[in-house]
């Protein structure tokens, strides 16, 4: 666990300091688009942070190379090399994009072919398990098909969600600590080497995400781009078809016993097909609501609009930071609750935990809907921002216009409720609710000084 968390922390440290390089290297180099209809941010902002990502992805597995344990990860498997070796090709590809602009269908054709790369190279799918028939061998072909198409999907995901500041890079680990946690006990529990590959490649891509993030959050200075969101999609989808392709069920006596044992013990080994699908759950729900609504409306489904599902937490009322966050609760919610699954698919306990997780959930998503009215015996003892209906209905009885005056003897809070209200949603963001009350307060006094 130390050597995988010293990866960690190398690969982290070295994205993060990368970074900062890389964003003037990408302002130099013109890598700021113009700023799109459907894009949230208001500033052209730099790309390419993909490239930081990628030299932190090197450096993780050259310091994993090193050390002790797990130098017999490269020396008894192929896999790392031939995770470098597409990450290198979609990088590449990425970067390409991010200044240049490539056709989509160029770049999907780029992602087969890294995918194919690490086929060659032994990263595959070689059997699958299937409920109520077991272990199922692959052909050549088969497994190669099955791998291109998890790799293609698992990146596009990754490419779709990246839609808001530190959305993508959060999500995805997330999603990789919930892989670390299931690969570290298939290495460590039972003792499989086999698993050491994914564990690896889930504790660097946590690394690339988490020295990313500073520099990503809102509000972002640069963006990961395509470079860096097919980059973490590839490394994603790696981790998921070393451990599901290359270790055997049998080695971990998961079939033996009665049939209803065999089907609860071997959950775990369906998990790691389906953490992948925890970063593809929310993307694929906006996707398919984006077509439902774009040919309702008589559009075509490939056409830009500002429905996703972001933009929507947007307009209903939460701040950037805030729809970043729920979107996190959701992700951690999904791939946390297969992590409790796969422990223990019998408990109770964590379908109710979820459960009453999802209803928290829900709360917080339909959270600016609701709107607090304190009784009026209680108004003295809620905060003033609670007691602009009396003090609306005060004004309107007395026939007084709200004016700066008035609304300063209230208290500073309840001046800035009686001033008009800021739209909540695009415009809205990175706190200009609270800013813009305040600035036309400050505008008003100007004026009036001024008289």
């Amino acid at each position: 666990m130390r050597e995988y968390l010293l990866t960690l922390c190398i690969t982290a440290a070295v994205t993060y300091l990368l970074t900062g390089p890389v964003r003037k290297f990408a302002i130099v180099a013109g890598a700021m688009p113009e700023i799109r209809a459907r894009d949230v941010h208001r500033e052209p902002t730099p790309r390419l942070g993909g490239i930081a990502m990628f030299f932190g992805l090197c450096a993780g597995l050259l310091v994993a190379d090193h050390l002790t344990n797990l130098n017999e990860v490269f020396a008894n498997s192929n896999e790392p090399r031939a995770l470098l070796s597409g990450a290198a090709l979609i990088w590449l590809i990425g970067v390409l994009d991010d200044k240049f602009e490539i056709d989509a269908l160029i770049k999907l054709g780029g992602q087969m072919i890294a995918a194919g790369v690490m086929v060659v190279q032994g990263l595959t799918i070689l059997w699958l398990p299937i409920p109520g028939v077991g272990l199922v061998a692959l052909t050549q072909w088969q497994g190669t098909l099955l791998t291109v198409a998890l790799v293609v999907i698992t990146i596009n995901a990754v490419n779709f969600v990246d839609g808001l500041d530190g959305l993508a890079a959060g999500m995805v680990c997330i999603a990789s600590a919930a892989f670390f946690l299931y690969a570290y006990r298939i290495w460590y529990s039972y003792g499989i080497e086999a698993a050491a590959p994914a564990t690896l490649f889930a504790a660097i891509l946590m690394g690339m995400c988490l020295g990313f993030l500073p520099h990503n959050m809102h509000p972002a200075r640069i963006f990961m781009g395509d470079s860096g969101s097919m980059l973490i999609g590839l490394v994603l989808a790696a981790g998921a078809i070393s451990i599901t392709g290359q270790i055997d069920p049998d080695v971990m006596n998961l079939f033996s016993g009665s049939e209803r044992n065999t089907v609860h013990q071997t959950v775990p080994v369906f998990i790691p097909l389906l953490l992948p699908l925890t970063i593809i759950a929310i993307p694929a729900a906006d996707l398919v609501l984006a077509i439902v609504r774009r040919t309702w409306r008589g559009q075509s489904p490939f056409a830009a609009d500002r429905g996703h599902l972001h933009h929507r937490l947007l307009e209903v009322g939460h701040s950037h930071s805030r729809a970043v966050l729920i979107m996190y609760f959701w992700s951690a919610l999904i791939a946390f609750g297969a992590l409790a699954y796969s422990v223990n698919s019998g408990a109770m306990w964590s379908v109710l935990a979820v459960a009453a997780l999802s209803a928290v959930g829900l709360v917080l998503l339909l959270l600016p809907r609701f709107t607090p009215r304190a009784p009026r015996w209680a108004e003295h003892l809620v905060p003033p921002r609670y007691r602009r209906r009396r003090a609306a209905a005060k004004s309107a009885v007395d026939g007084v216009p709200v004016t700066h005056e008035t609304a300063v003897t209230d208290g500073p809070d309840e001046a800035r409720e009686h001033l008009a209200p800021v739209v909540a949603g695009v415009s809205g963001v990175n706190g200009a609710t609270a800013i813009g009350a305040r600035s036309r307060l400050l505008d008003r006094r100007e004026a009036e000084s001024s008289r």
